[in-house]
């Protein structure tokens, strides 16, 4: 059984910063892939940055510069470091750990967390 479980997120001001984490548990290769995602109202959910495990990273041109996205294999956890908030970043922001396993490529999502920015 995989669980991805995210935390941090809240209110902040434009300019501001906030952390992400999203921690994975049970039974995970160590070769996965971490990506964050987010959803704003209305709109489709986008790919913010991802992190392969040969530390090759990849970000959204609207995040570049401004957020980044690490990880620490030995607590199975990824950080998504979100400086200068723009109220156009707020939206749900959700974690998903991809890898391969038996029967396939294997995506587990966590449950979301609300980011909010305001101007």
């Amino acid at each position: 059984q995989v669980q991805v479980v995210q935390s941090g997120g809240g209110l902040v001001q434009a300019g501001g910063s906030l952390r992400l984490s999203c921690v994975a548990s049970g039974s995970i290769s160590s070769g996965n892939t971490m990506t964050w995602y987010r959803q704003a109202p209305g709109k489709q959910r986008e790919m913010v940055a991802t992190h392969a495990s040969g530390g090759r990273t990849n970000y959204a041109d609207s995040v570049k510069g401004r957020f980044t996205i690490s990880r620490d294999n030995a607590k199975r956890t990824s950080y998504l470091q979100m400086n200068s908030l723009k109220p156009e970043d707020t939206a749900v922001y959700y974690c998903k750990t991809t890898f391969f396993a038996v029967g396939g490529w294997k995506d587990y999502w966590g449950q979301g967390t609300q980011v909010t920015v305001s101007s």
